[in-house]
Formats: C-alpha cells, structure tokens, sequence
C-alpha cells in the first residue's frame, strides 16, 4: 500500500491530531519507579501559570524551552517527569471574579466571605483551565496525569504545615510595620510587587515655625499630604546650623500640634536643608527613625487612600485631592517656601498600576535571614548552578541584603492564614487545624485571621509538596531535586529564590535514592535538600525592533496568532533558533516565515522518500522485520552524509547539554536544508533510477540508505518540532511503528567510528568546485537549461582522480556539457575561478567584462589579506603557539600557505587583465 502523505503541508490539521494523541494515549506519564531502579531521572516543574493567565509569547519561548530539552532526556533513556499545573494568583483571581461582580452590579462584600470564595471556585472550574488547554495544543510533552492546582487540599495541607513549622522555629512573626500598600486592591504588596517608574514631580519646601523663637525649619517633600501625620523634626547631631535647636519643639502647620526636633542620621547635612520631616505611619525610614526616638505612629488615610479622622478638616478627601488642599491652605497661611519641578520613582501596583502607599499596618512577617543563609550557601557551593553565569552573582547579591518578608495579604481567595484570635483573652492561635478552645484561657470564641498567604508562598514549595511532603514518599525519593529550572528573570526573586530557601530550609537530612542519583550523573552532589540542581534564565522575547512588548506600545505579539499562520513548529523553532543564552529575542515574522519553509522543505523530502520507497520497494521500513539492510557506506555521497550527521548529532547533543538551543536548532537546519535535501537527495537521484527488469540493487541500497538516515534525521529534529516529525515518521512504518510516538524512540549519538574525514574533504571540494560553476554560469548570463563545457585544472593528482570518479554528479549539479582536465594553471584565464585545488573555467563565449572582473578580484584580494594578515599575527604570538594545539597550529600553517597561492594566482590574473 502507498504511504498516504498529503501534497500541501497543513500543520495546523497534523498539529491538532497529535496533540490530542498523546494527551489521550498518555505517553508521558510517568509511574513512579519502584526500589531497585537504576535507570537515570530527569524532572522538571513547570512554572505554573497564573489560572487567570493566556498564552504569551513569555509562556511560548519557556515551554518551547522545557519541552525540547525533556523530549531530549526522555528519548535518551531517562525517566522523565514534567510536572504541570496552575497558580491560584491572589490578587489577580480575585481581581478577575469582582470585575465579573461588577458588571452584575455586586460588590465583594456584599456577598460575603463564603459566598465570594464560591464564586472564585466557579470562576475557576469555567475558566481556569484556558492555559493549560492551550498548552496541551501546542504539544507540551507533560504528565497530565500528575497536574495539580496550588489550592489542592493536598497541597493547603502542605502549606498550613510549613506556615505552623515556620513559627513554632520563631520565624514567624505579627506586627506593625510599614508595609506597600495597594488601595485599589486593599492589601499589602511586597516590593517585588512594586514597579517603579521615573515621573515628572514636584518637590515642594514648607517652613515649620520653632515653638517660642522667630526660627523656622525648612523641610523637602513630594507627598505633602502626608505631613498631617508628621510627628517629628529630624536634624543631623553634626549639622552646626541646627546645633542651638536640639531639643526644641516646632509647631506643625495647618494641625497646630506641637513636635519635638530629635537628631538623627536620617538627616544628612549635605542633602537639601539638612532637615527632614518625620511621618513614622506612612515612610518605610521615617518609621524606623520613629522606633529608634519612640515616636507616636499617626496614620492619617485609610485602606482605601482617604484621609482619615487623624487628617482633621481634611477627612474624607482622596490623598490626591487632600494634596492639593493641603498645598492651598500652606499656601495661603505662608508655610509653603518654594515649588520645585522634580524627577519622582514613582511606586505602582505591578498588577492594577495604582500608585502603592507606605502604610503603617499590622501583617505577618517571615524571619528570611536564616533561611537565606543556607540558600545563598547552596549557589556559592555548586551545589546549585545557575546558567547564564551573570544571574548568579545577582542572585548572591540580592540574598546578602534581603529584607523580611511580608507573606500577608488583606485578600479573600488564596491560602488562609492559619491563625486564630481568642475574643476573650486576644491571643493568637497558630495550629495545623482550626482549634476548639484557646490554649492560653481556654475560651471557645475564637475567629480565624481574615488574611491570605502571599501566593508565592505556595508556590515556592511546590518542588517538594507536589512530590507528597510532608510524607515521607517514594516520588520524594526518586524525583527530588529536580534536574533543571528553566524559568525567566523576572521571577528570579519572586519564586526561584523562595523555592531554594524553602527547600534547604524544609527538605534538610533528605537523601535521594543513590542509585537514581549515581545514574543522573549527580553523585558529586552533597546536598540533596536543595530544590533543583540546575537552573537556567531564559532571555526575554521583544518585538522585531528589540522593544520590550506592552499592551501601550501596541507591540503584543499574540503566539496562538503566530502559531495560526505558521504552525506550532514554525513558532517552536524560531524561538529557539534565536535563544542564544543571556541574548533577548528580536521576535520577527520574517523568520517564522523562513522555518514554515523548513518544514515544508521537510515534507516535500519525505514525499520524494516515500514516492522512491514505493516504485522501488514497497512496504521497506527502518528497522521492520524484515530486516533493513544495515547503512551502505560504499558511494561517496553516502560516507559524506553519514559521517556529516554524526558530526552534527555531537553538536546537537553538546548544545543541549549546556542549554544553547539556538546552536542546537541552527545545526539541524543547516544539516537538513543544507546538507540532506540540497546536496544528499540530489547526489542520490541517479541510483534511484532503473528499467524495467534491470538490475535494481544500487536502487534498493540507496532507499535502504535514505530510510534509515531520514528516520534518524526525525529523531534528531524531533524535540524542537514534534508534530511534523511525528506524522511522518508514523508514515514510514504504516501503522507498524516499534513504539507508540517517535518521542519514545532513542535520540540520535554520534558514533566517532562513523566520522569521515576524507569523504567530507572530497565533497567538499566537489561541493567547492559546483558551486563555481554555478556562480561562473550566472555572471556569463548562462541560461539555465544551456549545458556548457567546463575546463578543470586539478593541483594534484588525486584531486583530480576523485573528480573523475564522480564526474556524472559533477556534470549533472553543474549543468556540465563535459568536463576536461586540463595540464596547466587556468588562474591567468579571464572569468575563471581559481581555489587552493583547483581551477575551473567555463567555457562560453561572452565578452569579460574586464572593469568589473577587476572589481571582483580586487574585493577578492582584500579578503585573501584580511585572512593572511589575521593567520599571521596568530602564528606570530608566542603565548597562542604555547596553548594552542598542535593540530590547529598546523591547520593555520597549512591555511596560510593556501591563501598564498591563491593570492599569487589573483595577482596574475589582476596582471593579465591590465588592472590598476
């Protein structure tokens, strides 16, 4: 029977068949390996996506990433297990299901707790699984049988656990600090969540009248609202102008209260006035002032951003309006010195860009600094390594002056913190359950604390929680650490570095199993308790014009637009094509366009596969049981092509290894475009033909040859694009495949044996010596189907006799009337082309151009002493002669001796030709 491969390549009806094959047929999943296994263990957790989130080119460029390098692993025999699942996202779920409410004319409150958290869940069951519908389109090779969602009960216990575990250590804390504020959301933020932005501002100069003196104190600010709040004047000890001033008072404009001048290091003599206000409620440094002075704490706005009974005649007014009220009445009683046009980093909420406010407030804090020891400890080590190089020393230098972190949030959807307040006594109650009576006066009235956990709290445990922690399991045993983060710089701090703390921190004394360890080729790792052993930071994807994409702009590129008009492969390999390691990524159409080609290029190669195998013998299949021929090496084409795809399979193999997919992706390209349907499906073109009853064994050979590189050309290309190579490599076995998906079959290893030296030297003189007479036909304007004589001078013997050898490819490939050695040099011949083996001349009447012949032997010179210069100042430095090897010495000799030669023969013929 015919092998059925369409005409026209229509990657979007393939693409859509196989993805749903092999979420259906479940070929990625993974059970867990039982005691004894020796085989070596790769897993990887997918960042998970926020449940409200869609599909962008950030999410495309991250699982292209982590699907090529576990499609690698899997096909070289290793268990492998990518795990999927979705983030709860807080503030951004919540956010989604009360603009749902609004649009119904409801409020969040108005609903109540439960209520709302009913609707979050309906929300979630109707929408939540849009992304991960999207990635199981675009073929991500996960093991859906293990998805999770971080609210999972299995997961909420998990956290309730190391929340309890975290303060019975004293690691948790309560208390009031200044903390980023979102109005618009009603919560605190951390300052990862803040982003600033440089504004055009005012800076404004108020005087504050000294209690009892005729001296006024001049202050800077750009929030002069909040100077109701002010409960201090700060001077520097140092600073002489205030000296005779410690330990006065200052009346408070427009408040008429009363403040003391304290003297502090906040204020530095040499910036502005040498003064500064101290609003302890509402300014992360002014609070700490306030501590170190035991200052009052006035709070004057809300959690809304209005001002409050503390703003007296004020209240009520939005902190922007009361600014401009406030700037009047200053104004108008005198207070205000001077205005001033200043540069402001402006804080926003990273979400909903409302402008956050420092606010003074009661939250829930984690001790990091013990924590963040033992994850800086695990980088410094090697026990973690962090690629590309440049993020790690970020990473060190971020966790040597971290802060406490704010893991409360004023929201209703997300993990609840697991505290309770006793109404009677007021003590808090930390427990894995909710309790039935206080510890401290054993009342029963007791109320659970409103607020959520920070979502990234969750998150930062899922390396070990979604493996079964706190048990004590056999998944933790195999599959812990994991192998490899790949994740984007944008998170290193939100996520990467809470999931190192979080490990070292929870997983201290867990052992992998050894077997598992020696055979992933970890076994000089010492500590098991860190969450992954590698971690690699993609680049960020921009438009074509390297602009960062934003919705603004106008310049989101849309990959389900992009994968619509170009295919999932397409899309797949131009990402990683262009992913070389700490470069971002000038997105462009253009070249999704060129690899839609490839993959064309690909189909039309498997027809002309398939189109041969049947006229010459039907039914033939790699490695089926009858038994393919093992590869032919005896035509030259055919030791050129075998040894050429194992040089390439090294290289693949070793970018992938170091995570340099655009090296991996470009290698393949150019061996199969390139080297296998450019050069190889032409050279092998005569060998496929034969009469009818003639001897058809050189046929047969050459088919059984072409199968079986093709198949391993699919294994070699499969984990950057799947689908195609899916569908043609099920092709070639008509439905006898010897596994289930060709992503189950053994990715391609070099063999050395197999490494030709002297095929790939003799190809790539005939391939030299082609391309020649191509070029030397389109500047004598040749047509096409004219078949011209050509004149061959071979610089040594054996050249020649391998030309000869294989003359009926040369004269076919060059549209060669006949070929003819000649005995002596052709490099003094006008229009011919001279090389370091030989020279070739067309022969074909047409007046040579002799001005524009000059030209381009003048840029060809040029060229020959660029070469010859940079050659020469190599073999003329003494410390590369001591590195280098001998070979590539040699090598440098010997190349230099060709450019001499070739410059010499340029030379004469710039001679003959009257060049000036």
């Amino acid at each position: 029977m015919p092998h059925e491969l369409p005409k026209a390549y229509e990657p979007g009806a393939i693409e859509v068949r196989w993805a749903d094959y092999w979420v259906r047929e479940k070929l990625f999943a993974v059970p867990t390996p039982p005691p004894g296994e020796t085989r070596p263990v790769f897993t990887l957790l997918l960042p998970p996506p926020n449940v409200t989130g869609r599909l962008h080119m950030g999410h495309m460029l991250n699982q292209t990433q982590m699907d090529i390098i576990v499609r690698w692993h899997r096909m070289r025999g290793f268990i492998t297990l990518w795990l999927p699942g979705t983030d709860h996202a807080g503030i951004a779920t919540q956010m989604m299901v009360e603009k749902q409410l609004e649009k119904e004319g409801k409020k969040r409150r108005e609903l109540g707790r439960e209520k709302f958290i009913e609707r979050v869940w309906e929300w979630k069951r109707e929408y939540g699984g849009a992304i991960l519908d999207q990635m199981k389109r675009l073929g991500a090779s996960v093991d859906w049988d293990r998805e999770y969602f971080t609210m999972d009960e299995n997961l909420s216990r998990a956290v309730r656990e190391v929340f309890v575990r975290l303060y019975e250590q004293g690691l948790v804390y309560r208390g009031h600090y200044i903390v980023n504020w979102c109005p618009w959301h009603e919560t605190a933020i951390s300052d990862l969540e803040v982003k600033h932005d440089e504004v055009p501002g005012k800076l404004w100069e108020i005087r504050y009248p000294v209690v009892g003196t005729e001296e006024f104190i001049t202050v800077a600010t750009t929030r002069p609202e909040t100077m109701l709040g002010d409960t201090a004047i700060a001077v520097n000890a140092k600073d002489e102008r205030y000296t005779h001033l410690h330990g006065k008072k200052v009346l408070l404009p427009l408040m008429k209260r009363e403040i003391p001048i304290i003297t502090d290091d906040l204020a530095q003599p040499e910036f502005g006035t040498g003064a500064v206000k101290v609003t302890p409620a509402h300014d992360p440094n002014d609070f700490q002032a306030g501590k170190r002075h035991n200052l009052p704490e006035i709070s004057v706005m809300d959690e809304h951003a209005r001002m409050n009974s503390n703003a007296g005649a004020y209240a009520g007014l939005d902190r922007f309006e009361a600014r401009k009220r406030v700037l009047h009445d200053l104004r108008e009683q005198g207070f205000l010195v001077a205005e001033k046009d200043y540069t402001l980093a402006l804080g926003k909420c990273d979400r909903c860009g409302t402008v956050v406010e420092p606010r003074l407030s009661e939250q829930w804090f984690i001790k990091i600094k013990p924590l963040a020891e033992r994850a800086k400890a695990a980088v410094e080590s090697g026990e973690i390594t962090i690629v590309p190089e440049n993020f790690r020393q970020i990473y060190l230098n971020w966790m040597a002056n971290i802060y406490d972190w704010c893991i409360s949030r004023q929201l209703w959807w997300g993990h609840r913190i697991p505290a309770w307040t006793c109404a009677g006594c007021k003590e808090v109650i930390v427990a894995r359950e909710a309790p039935t009576k206080c510890t401290k006066c054993g009342g029963t009235e007791l109320e659970q604390v409103s607020d959520v956990l920070d979502t990234w709290f969750s998150s930062g445990l899922l390396p070990f929680t979604t493996l079964g922690w706190p048990e004590k399991t056999r998944d933790l045993e195999v599959f812990y650490p994991n192998t490899l983060m790949i994740t984007g710089f944008d998170i290193l701090f939100f996520w990467l570095a809470r999931m190192i703390m979080f490990g070292c921190h929870f997983m201290q004394g867990h052992e992998q199993d050894p077997a598992i360890k020696q055979a992933s080729g970890e076994a000089d790792k010492k500590d098991d308790s860190v969450p992954f052993r590698h971690v690699y930071i993609h680049a960020l994807v921009r438009d074509a014009e390297r602009q960062k994409m934003s919705k603004t702009k106008g310049n989101v590129i849309d990959p389900l637009h992009i994968i619509e008009r170009f295919g999932t492969d397409a899309t797949r390999f131009t990402l990683a094509a262009m992913a070389a390691p700490g470069t971002d990524i000038a997105f462009n159409e253009s070249r999704t366009e060129g690899y839609r080609a490839f993959a064309n290029k690909i189909w039309n190669a498997a027809r002309f596969m398939f189109m041969n195998v049947d006229r010459v013998e039907p039914g033939l299949r790699p490695g089926d049981g009858r038994g393919v021929r093992p590869y032919t090496i005896e035509a030259l084409e055919d030791r050129w092509i075998l040894s050429r795809f194992n040089r390439v399979t090294a290289d693949v193999n070793d970018a992938l290894q170091a995570y340099r997919f655009h090296e991996a992706a470009n290698r393949i390209y150019d061996f199969f475009w390139g080297e296998f349907c450019d050069w190889y499906l032409e050279l092998i073109k005569p060998r496929l033909q034969f009469e009818e009853g003639s001897d058809m064994s050189a046929a047969r050979m050459a088919c059984g040859n072409l199968v079986n590189l093709f198949d391993s050309a699919l294994r070699l290309l499969h984990p950057v694009m799947p689908f195609i190579t899916e569908e043609i490599w099920q092709a070639m076995y008509e439905g006898k495949a010897p596994a289930k998906s060709i992503a189950l079959m053994a990715y391609p290893q070099a063999d050395e044996k197999q490494v030709d030296l002297a095929a790939e030297t003799e190809m790539a003189i005939l391939q030299d010596l082609i391309v020649n007479v191509r070029n030397l036909r389109a500047e004598l304007k040749v047509e096409p189907k004219v078949k011209v004589p050509i004149e061959v001078f071979a610089h040594e013997a054996e050249i020649q006799a391998m030309i000869e050898q294989n003359r009926g490819a040369v004269e076919r490939l060059a549209n060669a009337e006949t070929i003819t050695f000649v005995e002596s040099s052709l490099a003094k011949v006008a229009g011919a082309r001279s090389t370091a083996r030989f020279d070739v001349h067309v022969v074909y009447e047409r007046k040579i151009d002799a001005a524009a012949e000059c030209e381009r032997l003048r840029k060809e010179l040029e060229k020959l002493d660029k070469g010859v210069g940079t050659g020469r100042r190599q073999l003329d430095n003494e410390q590369f002669l001591a590195k280098a090897p001998a070979n590539v010495v040699e090598n440098l000799r010997k190349q230099q001796g060709e450019l001499a030669v070739l410059k010499e023969k340029i030379l004469s013929k710039m001679q003959e030709l009257g060049c000036s």
